[in-house]
């Protein structure tokens, strides 16, 4: 039950509107009594109104179940301040912009944060003629691997997936490329600048 949306979040949201509980009931066609009784904790609003609720309080379904209100403050999309988000289950990898909730293999995924590349995780970018040739020292062996290397410049993101008992290695275009990731399956997302 943890999982579902609580009286709490509704009532910060609608407040954060500045909604009454009446204002709210009318937009979802419910009783204001109903939206006390999920604010004061003696009641859940049915499945079949999560939609409608989440719309009303102008936010997606997955905020509303997490609680959390995500706005993207990246609005120039500059994809150098973008986001990585990796799923543990499968493996699954997901870039964006900004601030998202992102859910995958029913996790909701948190957005990594680049480390600076310890000893074990040293990312080497070699400018050769117009691309930097990137490798990372690191075991590829089938349970601990580097999965995937990326450049990230202002402009866009170059991705190269690796694979255990591959080599981490990738080749990427210059083209204003600011940082150079590297995931660690174990050890998480690292970063170095070039």
């Amino acid at each position: 039950m943890d999982r579902y949306v609580t009286g709490a979040v509704i009532r910060r949201l609608r407040e954060s509107k500045r909604m009454t509980q009446g204002e709210l009931a009318e937009k979802i066609h419910v009783s204001d009594k109903a939206v006390s009784k999920w604010e004061t904790g003696q009641g859940f609003p049915d499945i079949s109104l999560l939609e409608p609720l989440a719309k009303a309080l102008d936010i997606s379904v997955i905020e509303l179940l997490s609680g959390e209100d995500v706005r993207n403050l990246n609005r120039s999309s500059n994809m150098a301040r973008g986001k990585f988000y990796v799923c543990p289950v499968c493996g699954n990898v997901i870039q964006a912009t900004g601030e998202a909730v992102v859910s995958c293999c029913g996790l909701t995924l948190p957005p990594l944060e680049g480390e600076t590349a310890d000893e074990g995780h040293v990312i080497r970018a070699e400018r050769v003629e117009n691309e930097y040739y990137v490798t990372v020292d690191h075991p590829m062996a089938k349970d601990h691997y580097i999965s995937f290397l990326a450049a990230v410049s202002d402009q866009g993101v170059q991705f190269e997936k690796l694979y255990p008992e591959g080599s981490a290695e990738a080749r990427f275009r210059i083209n204003r490329v600011k940082y150079v990731y590297a995931y660690c399956n174990h050890h998480g997302l690292f970063r170095t600048g070039v």
